[in-house]
């Protein structure tokens, strides 16, 4: 699957140099990484926001925001944004917002270390 690579260059012109930040291609689309944890990304031509479970059951009662769904189980605390309800680099910049700073409150991946025999 393509993703939007305009809308993608719209969220890399907003997350600017921020070094903490990095891209992967997941889910048949790009995502966009904050300290090795998706924060947000483009999927076909909608974003994909990180925006943790209680924010996401807001944001659902909003329009343009539907459930991250491509496996027939939603994804929690992760939204998908149709491209009508990011038109502008303000509310795309309000959205990209809310996904780092949740992604900022998550804890540190754990390092996968064996033990020694």
């Amino acid at each position: 699957m393509a993703f939007d690579e305009q809308l993608a260059n719209r969220i890399r012109l907003i997350l600017g140099e921020e070094t903490a930040l990095s891209e992967k291609k997941m889910f048949g689309g790009i995502a966009f990484l904050l300290s090795g944890k998706m924060c947000c990304g483009v999927i076909g031509n909608k974003m994909v926001a990180r925006i943790g479970p209680e924010q996401a059951e807001a944001a659902l009662r909003m329009p343009h925001v539907k459930p991250m769904d491509f496996t027939g189980r939603p994804l929690k605390g992760y939204v998908y944004l149709s491209p009508d309800g990011i038109k502008t680099k303000v509310v795309l910049s309000k959205w990209i917002a809310r996904a780092l700073a949740f992604t900022a409150t998550l804890p540190g991946k754990q390092s996968k270390l064996r033990a020694r025999s």
